[in-house]
């Protein structure tokens, strides 16, 4: 699989597209240095493609500052990612991207939060998913502060808003892979 060429598959706009490739280059990174500190069995081939790919959805959304132009809202991307690899024959890599949203998202965060998603459970489930969910939350696609790593603080202070719960997760993440 070349996950570059299916990205810039997706993304038209060239400059859309080398924020989100920059933005999940430091992503995958990120992933293959906390994969490589646990124990084997990780698929480090497979963190590097789904990690260069969650973002995929990006391209479908509508948000102005990033150059895109589609008909969905920011919080759709990651089920927009999941349709466009599995259209692409990519079932597992679609996965993540549904489920790399903050620490993930539940039914009841769905629901209570009223957001324009399938009501179903999107958080990670296998390590693989986990460590690529992790990882991205240090990094935002904000071009003006794109190489900028997030402290624990910063993420932690960002997930406050989605209730204790989600601070928790990234703690027990934390204290499981570190960060190299």
């Amino acid at each position: 699989m070349d996950a570059v060429a299916l990205l810039k598959k997706y993304f038209v706009n060239r400059e859309t597209f080398e924020i989100v490739l920059r933005h999940s280059r430091l992503v995958a990174d990120k992933a293959l240095g906390i994969a490589s500190t646990l124990d084997a069995g990780i698929d480090l081939a497979f963190i590097e493609e789904a990690a260069l790919l969650h973002d995929i959805g990006v391209s479908k959304i509508y948000a102005p500052k990033l150059g895109c132009f589609g008909e969905f809202p920011y919080i759709c991307h990651g089920v927009l990612g999941r349709e466009i690899l599995e259209s692409e024959g990519f079932p597992v890599h679609a996965m993540v991207c549904e489920r790399h949203i903050g620490v993930g998202l539940t039914r009841d965060d769905i629901v209570r939060q009223k957001m324009p998603l399938p009501v179903r459970e999107m958080s990670p489930l296998n390590m693989e998913e986990k460590i690529i969910c992790f990882a991205d939350l240090f990094y935002s696609k904000n071009p003006a502060s794109l190489a900028a790593e997030k402290s624990h603080e910063e993420i932690r202070t960002a997930m406050e808003k989605f209730g204790a719960h989600k601070v928790a997760v990234f703690d027990r993440w934390l204290s499981e892979f570190g960060t190299p």
